[in-house]
């Protein structure tokens, strides 16, 4: 019971506030002319609903497609980001494997020849 008299006193209290608004003659205008611009565009729905109805489709059509290339978007993300992790470990493992090899087979003999030739020493 107190939940309907809060909101019943909101209701109140907010055409009490637009009321008293009123009493300003600027305010008054500026109502009077945005009452006009409504009440016009809602009777040229009334007398062409069909342009209506075929906005409200044209937009949920475009709003469908925009949600549908966003999921498969995402989906594509999604993928590469997975390639990504299955290769991660490959490739820091290729790239270990070959440190190790040059480290392994460079003919230290041949090095320090190369150096002595050219009086590096």
């Amino acid at each position: 019971m107190t939940k309907n008299k809060f909101w019943q006193g909101m209701l109140i209290g907010a055409i009490a506030g637009g009321a008293i608004s009123l009493f300003d003659k600027q305010t008054r205008q500026i109502m009077k002319e945005h009452a006009c611009k409504v009440s016009g565009k809602v009777s040229y729905v009334v007398r062409h609903p069909g342009e209506m109805v075929g906005k409200v489709k044209e937009t949920a059509e475009k709003i469908m497609d925009t949600v549908e290339q966003a999921g498969e978007d995402i989906s594509y993300i999604m993928d590469k980001v997975d390639e990504l992790r299955d290769l991660t470990p490959k490739v820091t493992e290729t790239i270990r494997e070959t440190k190790k090899t040059f480290r392994d087979d460079v003919d230290t003999d041949f090095v320090e020849e190369i150096f002595d030739e050219k009086e590096f020493k």
